[in-house]
């Protein structure tokens, strides 16, 4: 960089789905300097620097930190399939645990202080009792699966970070979010595939399903990117924020909308393959204490983010 701006927002996992709308997210409401970190180089927005870099990669990470000094952090990148958690975890374990531990380390070396929002997440907190829904920031983690006790690690290093090294570190625990250019390894971007392909008559057309009656806290990614922003400004270091709807939809309900968005009939049938070995069966969360702080509240409904899913996938099949 010839100049320094006035502020250095710098994103880990800058090209996956959540960290592409981030950036969209900054370019229309900052007049932020990004810097977007991914494994290799790719067009993430308009005026964001793609920079590749691995966070595995220590003596390249602190050198990309030395030349960039972010004023704040967005640490999104992770890997997040839990199947693929489940196939290899000590994989999973390493790659979202050692890449934040190198991060922090990156920043302390150059004696950096940025505010760093960790994106945790609610699969951290496994199964919940009815009795305690919606779920708020007090309840004790449960993970119950490898990639949920890889953010759990994730979350307490933030917390770790902040107490011993006074890293102004604000985490946040987003529940499932949805919407365009998702990965069809998704749930909700999974089924809109599936009926654009139907419709296209490259398959048959059905749906293929696992659990119909587990119930989620389903978000809009827009609106959960909006989250991140406004916790960076105003959330309090040290401090963790759900980010819900605080309303429980079931995927037998994303499956109903999508089948009626569909241009075909849809037969729908369960396959034993897109089950989970271990799934929560009802999880929702309390979101008031990052209402109350920062003023955020999800805008866009459920039948915006299916539709604009569809539509995402209709343009690629």
């Amino acid at each position: 960089m010839t100049a320094r701006a006035e502020r250095v927002a710098l994103i880990t996992g800058a090209a996956g789905f959540a960290g592409r709308h981030l950036v969209a997210e900054l370019e229309a409401e900052t007049d932020w300097d990004i810097v977007g970190l991914s494994r290799k180089t790719a067009r993430i927005g308009a005026r964001a620097r793609s920079v590749a870099c691995d966070l595995l990669d220590r003596s390249h990470l602190d050198r990309v930190i030395g030349r960039y000094r972010p004023d704040v952090v967005f640490h999104l990148a992770a890997q997040s399939y839990v199947p693929k958690a489940f196939a290899d975890p000590a994989a999973t374990l390493s790659n979202n645990i050692v890449g934040q531990v190198n991060l922090f380390q990156a920043l302390l070396k150059h004696d950096l202080r940025p505010t760093v929002v960790v994106v945790s997440s609610s699969e951290i907190y496994g199964p919940v009792e009815d009795a305690d829904l919606p779920v708020d920031e007090s309840a004790p983690l449960k993970p119950a699966n490898p990639y949920a006790v890889s953010k759990a690690a994730q979350d307490l290093l933030g917390f770790q970070y902040f107490y011993s090294e006074r890293l102004p570190v604000v985490r946040v625990r987003p529940f499932n979010h949805a919407g365009p250019g998702q990965s069809d390894r998704f749930v909700v971007s999974g089924f809109a595939r599936q009926v654009a392909e139907a419709e296209a008559g490259k398959t048959e057309p059905g749906l293929l399903v696992g659990n119909l009656e587990a119930q989620r806290d389903f978000l809009d990614v827009r609106d959960v990117v909006r989250a991140y922003r406004l916790v960076a400004d105003a959330g309090e270091p040290g401090e963790v924020y759900n980010i819900a709807s605080g309303r429980p939809r079931s995927i037998a309900s994303i499956v109903e909308r999508l089948a009626a968005m569909a241009t075909i009939p849809l037969e729908v049938r369960q396959d034993p393959a897109r089950m989970r070995p271990a799934d929560t069966p009802v999880i929702y969360g309390d979101a008031t204490k990052l209402i109350e702080r920062v003023g955020w509240q999800p805008v866009i409904p459920i039948e915006q983010t299916l539709a604009d899913t569809l539509a995402y996938w209709r343009a690629r099949v």
